[in-house]
Parts: C-alpha cells; sequence; structure tokens
C-alpha cells in the first residue's frame, strides 16, 4: 500500500496552464493506453456497455435522456478509476496489475461514498428538472422518440430546445468543474471527497479558458465517438480520456508528494 498523500492546499498557487497543455494530456494518455491495451480495452467495453444502455433509454424513454447523460458523465469517472491506477502504476514504473486496477478504490471507501452521495443528488436533481421541461412544454403527455426528434429540429419549439439545453448546460457545468480532478486527486492523494471538489472547482475557476478547452475536447471526443456505428468509438475514447484525466490532475496540481514521474516526457514541447 502506498503511503497517503496529501490534498493541495487552499492558498497553494495554480500551475500555469496554457491552452496546448488539454493536448498534452491526450499525448500522455494515449501513452498509457498504449502500454496496457488489454485493460484499457477493459475499460473500454464498460464504456460501451453505457452507451448501449443510454441507447436503450432514448428509444424507450426519451424524457430521460438528458438525466441519462448526466448519470454518465457522473458514472464516467468512478469506471475510470482503474485506468487512473493503469497511469499511476506506469508514471511509478510499477508492472501494471488487472486486479489491482479493479481494487484501487477500495482503500478510500470513505471519500469515494461522500462522493457518490453528492454525485446521486445531482443527478435526482437533473433528472427532475428534465422532466419539468419535459411537462411545460408538452402538456398532453410525454413525447414518444420520433415526437422528440421532431420538436428538436422543429423552429416552434426553440423555446424548448433553448431551455433543455440551457438547464442541461448548466447541471454538467457543475458536475464537470466539481468532478473533473476530483476523483483521481482522491486516488493519488488520499484526501476526502469535500477537499478535493474545492479543489477541482479552484482549478476551473482560476484556469477558466484552459479548462473549458479541456471540457470541449472531452465533449467533442466523446460526441465523435457516439457518431461511430454502434459507438464503437467509446472502446478506444473511453479508456484514452481516463488516462488522459490522469494526466490532467498532475498538470492542474504538480506532482504529488514525494512521487516524480520515472521518465520525463522529453520530446514534447515545454510549457509557455
Amino acid at each position: 500500500m502506498n503511503p497517503p498523500s496529501h490534498a493541495v492546499r487552499p492558498d497553494a498557487a495554480l500551475p500555469h496552464l496554457s491552452p496546448a497543455d488539454p493536448f498534452r494530456w491526450l499525448v500522455r494518455g494515449a501513452r498509457d493506453l498504449g502500454a496496457a491495451p488489454g485493460i484499457s480495452f477493459f475499460y473500454g467495453l464498460c464504456f460501451w456497455g453505457m452507451a448501449a444502455l443510454l441507447g436503450a433509454i432514448f428509444r424507450n424513454a426519451p424524457e430521460y435522456t438528458m438525466s441519462f447523460i448526466c448519470g454518465c458523465f457522473l458514472v464516467g469517472p468512478f469506471l475510470a478509476m482503474g485506468l487512473y491506477e493503469v497511469s499511476r502504476r506506469r508514471e511509478l514504473g510499477l508492472p501494471q496489475d488487472f486486479a489491482a486496477s479493479l481494487t484501487y478504490w477500495d482503500r478510500h471507501l470513505g471519500s469515494m461514498g461522500l462522493l457518490v452521495l453528492v454525485m446521486a443528488l445531482l443527478e435526482l436533481l437533473w433528472g427532475r428538472a428534465s422532466l419539468v421541461i419535459f411537462a411545460v412544454f408538452f402538456d398532453t403527455g410525454m413525447p414518444t422518440t420520433a415526437t422528440v426528434l421532431q420538436a428538436v429540429f422543429d423552429p416552434a419549439n426553440a423555446a424548448f430546445v433553448a431551455a433543455y439545453l440551457a438547464v442541461g448546460g448548466f447541471f454538467a457545468a457543475l458536475v464537470f468543474a466539481s468532478c473533473v480532478i476530483t476523483i483521481p486527486m482522491i486516488l493519488d492523494r488520499d484526501t476526502d471527497a469535500i477537499s478535493a471538489a474545492l479543489a477541482s472547482l479552484r482549478v476551473v475557476v482560476g484556469r477558466p479558458g484552459v479548462m473549458l478547452l479541456w471540457g470541449a475536447l472531452i465533449v467533442g471526443l466523446v460526441l465523435g465517438a457516439f457518431l461511430l456505428p454502434w459507438a464503437l468509438g467509446l472502446l478506444l475514447v473511453g479508456p484514452w480520456l481516463g488516462h488522459a484525466s490522469w494526466h490532467a490532475l498532475r498538470g492542474c496540481t504538480g506532482p504529488a508528494p514525494a512521487v516524480q514521474p520515472l521518465r520525463p516526457e522529453a520530446d514534447e514541447p515545454s510549457p509557455a
């Protein structure tokens, strides 16, 4: 077992981040994926299964689609915990261990349990807000999949689309800001969920441009993966983003105390 490390102090200066940093995180994530393809593929299957469930929900209960998308954003980082362990072990020069990737979280049950409760509350609020919007704009009953698609592309329903996207965007931004580095920080530094979430919010508020770019890259890659037949792109994009999120933690907070990478990425451009 690794000795516990520490959360980022609230008064600590944030590292400098440039617009090139999110792309560096993706490059390093791709290297981690290539270093452990078998483990990464397993987690890619998990992400793909989540996408298949999303498709089934949209076909049968479209009014819950946005809230389930919220659930995917919430569950995704938890699915990626094993990928964080893969990246951590590669960083330290340790051999990869599939079993360790499945159980790495069990040393942080208290913090993870609290985080799950908070995220579940956000999920319930997002789902309730989605149902309220549907109830306001579709007072004759909940629409089918076909009528939802018609409503989205009908200019007469611009107010519905705007309200739906505004509410969804608000919750998505809240989830992203509070979770972008929270779970990897808990696993890496053995901190509590509240401190990690506050550190995540501080990074987003302190470096809004770079973190907005990072969020846009995540959304763009996920949407691109969904556009491939049967959303098969998630087999690659899911674990890729999981590994890259570990390097986002490193970029946003610096190395953990007494932990230095095994080898520098000498072929990457230095930050501006």
